[in-house]
This record gives C-alpha cells, structure tokens and sequence, in this order.
C-alpha cells in the first residue's frame, strides 16, 4: 500500500507542474460547464469545487491516491465497528449515535442501538421536564438558564450547536457554556444568573478533568451557600460514567446520562454530551440534527468517491497539503450564528489529524493537519481579508452560505450573499496590471501617478475556494454539516496513515500541569529541578505576588 500511495502522490507531483501553468479564471474561460462538472449534491446542499485549481485529470489522480490508501475499506472498517482506534483498541462508532437506518451497530459482537436508543430517549425525559417546567429548582421555580460546565469535546461542540440554531431555542431558558479554568469565564457567566432558578450540567466521562471539576466545584459551593446543601441534587445534572464520583458530588442517580468509550470526545456532540443542546431546542430538533448527521452517514458509506462529499472535500485537503505545500485552510461561514463553528473544526481536525506517528508506529512521510482558522463573513472581510487577497501565502478557503436566512432580515441577507459570493470571485479572478492601469487612467490620475499606485491595486488572483450553499440553517443542515468535516477527516487521516481517534498530545500538558499544580499553589514549595525558565517564572511569580 505505502508503495502505491508514493506513486500516487509522485503523479500528482508531475501533473502540478502541468495545471500550474493554467489560472483558474482561464479554466473557466475555457470551458463553459465547468461549474456542472465540478460540484456534487446531498438534497439541497450544494456542494462547489469548481473554483479550485484542478482539472478532470487532477480528480482522476486524487481518487486514485484515495483507492492506493485503500480509503474504501477503511471507511467499511469504521462503519462495521472494527477497532479503528488503534492506540486505545477500541471503535469510533460515533456514527451509531445517529444510526436510523434500522442496521444494526455491533460492537464485540453486540449490537448497541437499544443502549444508544435508551440513553437517549432518557435524555429527552429530563429535556422535557426542564422545558415543561416539570422539573424545577429547590425553591419551586422552574429553570430560566442552563449551564454547561466541560471542556473541549464537552463544550466546543454544544456551545457551536447551541449558538448556531439559537432561533429554535425555547424562549425564556437560556443556555450558557463554562469551560476555561480562569475563574473569570464561571464568574462572568453567572453575575447575572438567579442559581435557584439555574441547572448545571457537568460534562465530563470521567468526572475527573481538571478545568471542569475546578469549575464544578466552585458553582457547586455557591450554589449551597446561596440555597443550602440540600439543594444540590437539584440544580445538578452530569454527563459521565463514573458514577461514583458523581454520587460523591451529590447528584441524584437519575440525573446522570452517560456514553460510550467508543464516543471521542471531539465525536461527542450526537450523545448525551448534547444535553444542554437538547434542552434548548427541544428532543424534535434534536432528532432532526441527528437525522442530518445520519444522512450524511449513508451518503459516505455509499456514494462513489467521485460523487462523495466529504471525500472530495478531504483529497481537495491533500491536494494542497501536500502537493501545493500549503499548511493552513480557513473556514468563513457568512452566517453569524455559525461564529463558533471554525473553532469547533479547529479541535475536530487539528485535534484528530495533528499527528506525526503513523498507524503501524513509524514517522509519518508526509504533512499532515493544516492550521484550521476563521471568522465569520463579513466580519473577516475588514480584518485578514487583506492576506487572503494579497499575501504571499495561499490559504484555500471553505465558504459556508445559506440562500435564505433565519429569523435575520431579508435585505441583510441579499448583502451578506452578494459579499460571500464577491469574495469567492474576487479570490479566484484576481484583477491584473492592465485592469488596474485601465481603472485608474478612467479616474483621470496622471501617468506618474498611476504609475505609483497600481503594483498596490494588483491581484494576483488563483487563490481556491469550496463553498457549501444549502438553502437555510435549520437542525438537519447543522447536522450535515458537522458530519462532512467530521468524515472529511477520516478520509485525510487514512491517506496519511494516522489515527484520528486519539489525542496523546493533549495528555501531555494535562500531566504537567498536574506536577506544576502544587509548586505553584505553594511559595514555599522548591522549583528545583525544573528547567531554568519554569522556575524563574514561578519565582518571578512569587515576587509579583509578595510586591
């Protein structure tokens, strides 16, 4: 197979040199249909590919890549819950939080959708009971806000989902997301806040991370200074499957809802984890995004690589990656409530595909995870849109648009199009020497004038871009979405033969923090034996405190 892959990719490196010589504004020039050629469909989601620097021939080549890597029978691997996750020996079976397909899921043997079924539908009760106004605080009243405390997996997620479909939300429960230790993210979050008419919900499988049980056990003592110590099985809920430590935190049994170590964190958004998400936009909203995910499932599993979005989207990765050299992509959504969405992809792929081991233990021959970035347009326009159109570094570009808007106004709308779709022109097209020299001879400025100013006013143009049109932000659109990138990821992590599934890296800092965490609690405490910076910070520390 590594064979095959580096012949693969030694014929992309050849048939570069060949499309390089061809700007993408004269590809369309040359040929008419190419917007028809170059673009696939899921429903009403428009996938378009066609502004990238790529031939028929450049598909061909990548999708032979795609079968040298034996993209196909890893995503059949995947899906028939084979142990993907190979550093931890387990399934990445997000999919069957998702799964109405009536297939079943096996796990060793077992099928899971009746636990997953079960779960869930356990987590819809409690959904109701708060929306109802059914269950409700210790003073009788029922829940106007709901705090989620997590991090990472237990927070990017619902916080980007409860952000982006908050025209669904239930109007007069509000949803808030706790996740930094700085103290200040629980104090700013809750200065406003009633806690006897606040849920908290803490979100952590293991019931150990550092961040969210420092957080949990702030909002829990103020919750009993403020209503007693009796009312904390009230106003708490968890998310996790240690449920001795949680009975130890005094939330009642029946308010715990848990997942499966075959659920990744960064994977998480589809279970119970969703908690918060579900709360606020109700058990059928809920479903809905599922069923969006799950569309996208079937879609992956089954359609030809040459009409598979995701997959296009990931080889499209690869293509630049590793054929172009370029080490960023950004993600713009022209949609403000998708403002949480490029952080969200920032954990999903950098998180997943930040590797430089591969699968079987040796280095990886190749890049890997490009740097994920972005903010929403048109905001982004009047910040980094400057680098984008004329710095020396290319940054392919996924724009996210929708044709009509959600409770937004009608005429905002038609601006916010117009710019995403001039944006994406303009990055393609570029504006050359003779355009701008013409521009500036009508505006009537003098030769030597306009001699000055027009190298400012070149574009070079040939900077790529997708964009992801669909016709409104709903639940299921959202759930698409999120599962593209996610299988986008998969397709680049079996090309580059790592495992997307584990995160050691983040492990590491966890357990330095954890030996820090007492010498710097402590001024008495010795900083021997670290390295020379770490302590003299903690000294100088030490010194800042004492003045």
């Amino acid at each position: 197979m590594e064979r095959d892959v580096t012949a693969a990719l030694a014929a992309l490196e050849a048939h570069r040199v060949e499309v390089g010589h061809h700007r993408i504004a004269d590809l369309f020039d040359a040929d008419p249909d190419r917007f028809g050629k170059f673009q696939a469909r899921l429903g009403d989601l428009l996938f378009d590919y066609s502004k990238h620097r790529i031939t028929e021939a450049t598909l061909a080549h990548l999708l032979t890549l795609a079968r040298a890597a034996k993209l196909e029978e890893r995503r059949d691997a995947l899906f028939a819950g084979e142990k993907v996750n190979l550093t931890e020996n387990r399934p990445a079976l997000h999919m069957a939080l998702r799964n109405f397909s009536g297939r079943p899921i096996m796990v060793d043997g077992r099928d899971v959708t009746g636990d997953v079924t079960a779960e869930r539908e356990k987590m819809f009760a409690f959904a109701r009971g708060i929306r109802e106004g059914v269950i409700r605080g210790a003073r009788g009243g029922a829940f106007t806000d709901v705090v989620n405390i997590g991090i990472g997996g237990s927070d990017l997620g619902p916080a980007m989902a409860a952000r982006a479909l908050s025209p669904f939300a239930q109007p007069g429960l509000r949803t808030h997301f706790v996740a930094n230790v700085d103290g200040a993210d629980l104090a700013d979050t809750l200065a406003p806040l009633d806690l006897s008419t606040t849920l908290f919900i803490i979100s952590s499988k293991t019931f150990s991370t550092q961040e969210t049980m420092t957080n949990a056990a702030s909002a829990r003592a103020l919750v009993a200074a403020a209503l007693g110590e009796d009312a904390i099985g009230d106003h708490f809920c968890a998310v996790s499957t240690k449920l001795d430590l949680v009975a130890k935190f005094g939330i009642q049994s029946d308010r715990v809802f848990g997942f499966w170590d075959w659920v990744g964190g960064r994977y998480s958004l589809w279970s119970s984890i969703g908690l918060a998400l579900a709360i606020s936009i109700g058990p059928k909203h809920f479903e809905d995004f599922l069923r969006g995910g799950h569309e996208v499932d079937e879609h992956f599993r089954t359609a030809p690589l040459q009409e598979n979005i995701p997959v296009l989207m990931g080889l499209l990765g690869v293509w630049y990656r590793n054929v172009w050299g370029l080490g960023a992509h950004a993600v713009i959504p022209y949609d403000q409530r998708l403002a949480r969405f490029p952080a969200y992809l920032q954990q999903l792929d950098m998180e997943s595909n930040g590797k430089s081991v591969r699968r079987g233990g040796g280095l990886v021959t190749m890049a890997t995870a490009p740097v994920i970035w972005g903010e929403p347009g048109t905001n982004g326009q009047h910040a980094f849109f400057q680098m984008l159109h004329q710095g020396t570094d290319i940054v392919p570009i996924d724009f996210l648009l929708a044709a009509e808007p959600v409770a937004a106004d009608a005429r905002h709308h038609e601006l916010l199009f117009s710019n995403c779709l001039a944006q994406a022109e303009g990055l393609m097209r570029g504006r050359s020497r003779h355009e701008v020299d013409a521009i500036l001879k009508k505006q009537g400025l003098s030769a030597d004038a306009a001699a000055a100013l027009a190298p400012h006013k070149v574009f070079a143009g040939d900077r790529p871009s997708s964009l992801l049109l669909y016709r409104r932000l709903d639940p299921r659109m959202l759930g698409r979405l999120v599962a593209l990138y996610e299988h986008k990821v998969f397709v680049q992590a079996a090309i580059w033969d790592i495992n997307p599934f584990d995160q050691w890296g983040v492990e590491l800092g966890k357990e330095l923090a954890s030996r820090l965490g007492p010498i710097v609690s402590d001024d008495q405490a010795s900083t021997q034996g670290l390295d020379g910076s770490t302590a003299g910070l903690i000294e100088y520390r030490r010194s800042l405190r004492g003045a």
